[in-house]
């Protein structure tokens, strides 16, 4: 049972812990946006849900297994004296997996922009889709466990934390998705983020850290200036059509 003591300081705790929570998991987002693009239409939002419910599951589980989580930091084996721990192997398999999926979703989006528009689109399986969300769920896990860990030192706290931002992502992430799939060039975008997410993960496997302050400022900049062209390019479709109107 949770021994529950609400008091200032937890409730600040628990705001910022959300917050935090809300931000690690854009990544998440973006990932099961790209992984459920290959669904057809009708099986993404089930994708999305069940995705977003197995992070739930697997952050809360990590959560009361603290102990094997730390175990997993201590360093299992060297290599050129680098030490090498459980939750760096993780890291780095996560990493080259997102590196080799996000070329080969770019590779099949170029593929399928050369083909005739009426060519069939290539249909993944919903399995094969959960199976990859789930196995990325429990990298990106160890980044929300961990920071919820360090910054919270009630459980209830880092529960509700937890809790309370898979479901704002799950309210929010239905748009992204969606937003995601009608804009190929968002698409293209995404999949610069997962590359940029899968360097960033081979890194931390190496112990390099990277702050995700600077991966989410270039992902902020990037969605601006695309936010900028497609505004433009929706101007220029209005200002043409409008004199096509006055010249017929």
């Amino acid at each position: 049972m949770f021994d529950i003591a609400i008091t200032t300081d937890a409730l600040l705790s628990l705001f910022t812990l959300t917050a935090l929570e809300i931000v690690l998991g854009i990544d998440n987002i973006v990932i099961i946006a790209i992984i459920s693009n290959a669904l057809p239409a009708h099986q993404r939002d089930r994708a999305r849900v069940i995705g977003l419910a197995l992070a739930l599951i697997t952050r809360l589980l990590l959560l009361f297994s603290l102990a094997w989580l730390a175990s997993l930091t201590k360093p299992m084996f060297h290599i050129l004296a680098q030490p090498f721990s459980g939750r760096d192997l993780i890291m780095l398999a996560g990493g080259l997996f997102l590196l080799v999926k996000a070329t080969k979703e770019i590779h099949e989006s170029l593929e399928e922009a050369s083909e005739a528009e009426d060519s069939p689109r290539r249909v993944g399986s919903f399995r094969s889709a959960i199976i990859q969300i789930v196995l990325l769920d429990i990298v990106f896990s160890f980044d929300s466990v961990i920071t919820a860990v360090g910054m919270a030192n009630e459980l209830w706290v880092m529960s509700a934390a937890v809790i309370i931002a898979v479901i704002i992502m799950l309210i929010a992430s239905g748009p992204i998705v969606r937003f995601i799939h009608a804009h190929p060039s968002i698409k293209m975008l995404a999949l610069a983020f997962v590359m940029l997410i899968g360097v960033a993960l081979v890194a931390e496997g190496m112990r390099f850290h990277i702050p995700k302050g600077y991966l989410y400022a270039a992902m902020a900049f990037s969605v601006a200036v695309e936010a900028l062209n497609i505004t433009l390019a929706q101007r220029r479709a209005r200002a043409r059509g409008q004199r096509q109107d006055h010249g017929g």
